[in-house]
């Protein structure tokens, strides 16, 4: 019985952390006025018959704090990329010398800088239903255990720990949304 507790335990767990690591994830490619090349993340290109990330075909650098660099490792992929970074819908225009293309990421407004921190919030939010949810599947798992034949005082102490566990994982995508709010503001 003990062992089916750990494991609805360590699954709900696992759901939370899996939340905290997509919320990073998607703060990450959300642009706050800092070069990051993970923006560029979603960009794929037709590099010798298969679509790759762009990553995978060139060198992505952040010379400065608004610009990002990227050298292809091909010379003949320039287009490619450029038509790429285009198509794509991170809204930034490319130049290139014809060896490097250069991003400049233009300064944000406040009304812009708002909307962002808007939009981090409601990531926030999905992050910390998605935290919410499992542990209230973990409580109802223990809750089936007890009809089983699962003490109601381990049940209960099974419940406290899942709550402490949920109060950890939240203040840990708050900690991030804190982090990238900051981010977003600072001009």
């Amino acid at each position: 019985m003990n062992d089916e507790l750990e494991l609805y335990q360590s699954a709900a767990e696992e759901q939370m952390q899996n939340s905290v690591t997509h919320l990073d994830d998607v703060l990450q490619h959300i642009r706050a006025g800092k070069a990051n090349p993970r923006i560029l993340d979603p960009i794929k290109i037709d590099y010798y018959g298969s679509m790759s990330p762009l990553a995978n075909c060139a060198t992505i650098t952040t010379p400065d704090a608004r610009t990002i660099a990227i050298t292809p490792w091909e010379k003949k992929l320039i287009n490619e990329i450029e038509r790429a970074i285009i198509n794509s819908n991170i809204g930034l225009a490319p130049s290139n010398n014809g060896e490097t293309i250069r991003l400049i990421l233009p300064p944000l407004t406040e009304e812009r800088r708002r909307d962002l921190c808007k939009q981090c919030k409601g990531e926030l939010e999905e992050a910390k239903m998605s935290i919410r949810n499992a542990r209230r599947d973990a409580i109802e798992e223990f809750k089936k255990l007890v009809k089983n034949g699962l003490s109601e005082d381990v049940e209960k102490d099974a419940e406290e720990e899942m709550q402490k566990t949920h109060d950890k994982y939240i203040a840990r995508v708050e900690a991030l949304y804190a982090a990238k709010e900051k981010e977003i503001m600072t001009v």
